[in-house]
């Protein structure tokens, strides 16, 4: 339990690092507008409510895919396809950029330890 806290305290911090940094605003815009768009569409053509349409949004994006909710008209398919490809790049280069921040950030410090570890 302690190092799912200390995990989501590192991913916390790293995003609000991140944050401060333009092109990774512009990454988590896109991201919410990618998730925005697909719960509209959903809600409009398949007829889900407005939680569940962002609910296969995420589950759909994040490739979970429980099965529990799937597209029935044409319209709801075809536009699934565009939306996994273009919306799994967006979110996995938001997540990879994240990622990329948190290794780095752990390897300044194992750096820095060792730093101080030779002037002693």
């Amino acid at each position: 339990m302690l190092y799912v806290l200390i995990t989501l305290v590192m991913f916390l911090r790293s995003l609000n690092d991140l944050l401060k940094k333009p092109e990774t605003r512009a990454l988590l815009f896109s991201v919410v507008m990618v998730l925005l768009l697909g719960t509209f569409v959903y809600h409009k053509v398949e007829g889900w409510n407005w939680l569940d349409s962002l609910y296969f949004s995420v589950i759909t994006l994040t490739t979970v895919g429980y099965g529990d909710f799937s597209p029935e008209t044409d319209l709801g398919k075809a536009f699934t396809i565009v939306y996994i490809f273009v919306g799994l790049g967006i979110l996995f280069g938001f997540v990879n950029v994240i990622g990329d921040h948190i290794v780095n950030r752990r390897m300044e410090r194992v750096e820095k330890r060792e730093q101080r570890r030779e002037q002693r």
